[in-house]
């Protein structure tokens, strides 16, 4: 390890150092100490070792937030380990296919993953290792505080910033959702950008409530910690409960995508809360929310344009100092527009964001050709579409129309993958998805279904198909049917053509 190495679990270490007895994370009515963290985080690495799961090896962790969890993050950052955190809410046969590409040693599940995973012991042998969080394992799993051994840790393995911390899924381009490879410097670059952005400092405070397999929360809480904050852990998002535990422990952080937001103001005036601690909200919401925030607390909205693959904001601003724009970019990042020929596009014209910096990811797991392309040229190509105006301040316009995507309530859906799965249907002979805007969700699924017979099937048989098949926030709540979509010259479903006729309701 050399000299400049600084990891996510330096940062834990740094933080037992100067914070010791100081709040790292709250969950019910636990707390944990910086220094309890490490040691913590220290003694699962030791029972990792023992398991002989080591520096590249990776770990898929499907489970809802948990401090066993963050826990687990810190191990594998001491031991060089992979994390490989697992969207809960994909279904059994995503799942699969996420684990078959990342081909990990261990599997860490929970009691609500059950359903899922519950019988896979006996049938997925490659997987050598598997643990559940609690005290109580099912059949075929050991509990993972089983793993934590006490006393003299392993030496820490010879880890860099530049070596691989976690593995982000990003949306199922290609059937199986990609896997962003996150470093070490990338998200410690980021926390530290988000702390001198929005000032974070050990009296902060962030709610937990978004999942730990999103960069918006494993970001959010690791840059709370790198600045001596604490996070306030809730297994999902519930929000009276968050209402409770904003108030209880002086919450001052949270991040949002719709409804969250709507739903916390709304539970705060059930229970009679002004969310007096509260200063920061950010994340991605509509105009009529966030003036609702403004107008009923003391807190600030932040926004910004961002992935997985850039570890999080790439540039961020409060709402309130430019409304409609995305921010500027931030200190360590090159942002640039350019055209399908890597060319710069004159300023207030639309061009493809593209991104350089120490914040861009690795590449995606195990797929070097789709990430050479992705990095091609030396700059990370987004697949969104932005404009710059006179001052620098970067708009976003949409996405490319061959990385078409839909964010219902922040998770990423390509219409690709629900086309594919309605296209399986008997009689249909095409198929058009797209998002269209929601007032609750931010954006829904609506789709146009080419069969012959236009009283062959209902929306709720549409809606029931897809869910049977890929993750239930998949699933389309606008269907229309038709004996005949536009087509191309070319053959191909028109999808300009649709939306103009069909809408975007």
């Amino acid at each position: 390890m050399g000299a400049q190495a600084f990891t996510v679990y330096d940062m834990l270490a740094r933080g037992a150092a100067l914070h010791r007895d100081a709040p790292a994370l709250i969950q019910g009515p636990r707390q944990w100490s910086f220094r309890q963290l490490r040691e913590r985080a220290d003694s699962l690495a030791a029972g990792l070792a023992g398991l002989g799961v080591s520096r590249g090896d990776r770990i898929c962790i499907l489970a809802q937030n948990d401090a066993a969890y963050v826990e687990l993050y810190g191990a594998c950052a001491r031991q060089g380990i992979i994390a490989y955190p697992i969207n809960w809410r994909l279904t059994a046969q995503e799942v699969e296919r996420v684990v078959e590409r990342a081909a990990p040693k261990m599997m860490v599940a929970d009691a609500s993953t059950l359903p899922v995973v519950g019988e896979w012991p006996r049938t997925q042998r490659a997987i050598a290792h598997w643990y559940q969080l609690g005290d109580a394992p099912a059949e075929g799993f050991q509990a993972l505080s089983s793993l934590y051994r006490e006393g003299v840790a392993p030496a820490a393995a010879d880890v860099t910033g530049d070596d691989p911390f976690a593995v982000i899924s990003t949306a199922a381009v290609d059937v199986i959702p990609r896997g962003a490879v996150l470093t070490h410097a990338n998200v410690l670059t980021t926390s530290l950008v988000v702390i001198a952005t929005l000032g974070f400092t050990a009296a902060d405070r962030y709610l937990l409530g978004l999942p730990l397999f999103h960069i918006t929360a494993l970001g959010n809480l690791l840059a709370h910690l790198h600045a001596g904050g604490a996070g306030v852990v809730m297994a999902r998002f519930d929000a009276e409960e968050a209402v409770r535990l904003i108030d209880a422990h002086r919450v001052t952080h949270v991040s949002d995508f719709p409804p969250v937001l709507a739903s916390l103001l709304d539970a705060a005036q059930k229970l009679g809360s002004k969310l007096s601690s509260l200063t920061h909200v950010s994340g991605l919401d509509a105009p009529p929310t966030i003036e609702r925030l403004h107008a009923e607390t003391q807190a600030q909205f932040w926004t910004g344009f961002g992935q997985s693959e850039t570890s999080g904001f790439v540039s961020i601003q409060r709402v309130r100092d430019k409304p409609g724009a995305a921010g500027k970019p931030i200190p360590v990042c090159r942002v640039r527009l350019v055209d399908d020929y890597d060319r710069d596009v004159p300023v207030g014209t639309p061009g493809e964001i593209v991104v350089r910096g120490p914040v861009v990811f690795q590449g995606y797991f195990g797929q070097p050709e789709v990430t050479a392309y992705t990095l091609r040229n030396g700059w990370h190509h987004t697949g969104d579409v932005g404009r710059f105006d006179d001052d620098g301040w970067l708009y976003y316009v949409k996405r490319k129309p061959e990385k078409e995507l839909i964010k219902p309530g922040g998770e990423n859906v390509y219409p690709a993958e629900v086309e594919a799965v309605i296209a399986q249907m008997d009689g249909i002979s095409g198929v058009c998805v797209y998002g269209v805007p929601d007032v609750k969700w931010g954006e829904a699924i609506k789709a146009v279904v080419e069969v012959r017979a236009a009283d062959r099937y209902s929306a709720q048989q549409i809606g029931d198909f897809v869910v049977s098949k890929i993750a239930r926030f998949k699933r389309p709540s606008r269907v229309v049917f038709t004996e005949a979509l536009p087509r191309t010259a070319e053959g191909g479903v028109d999808r300009d053509a649709v939306k103009a006729r069909w809408g975007s309701e």
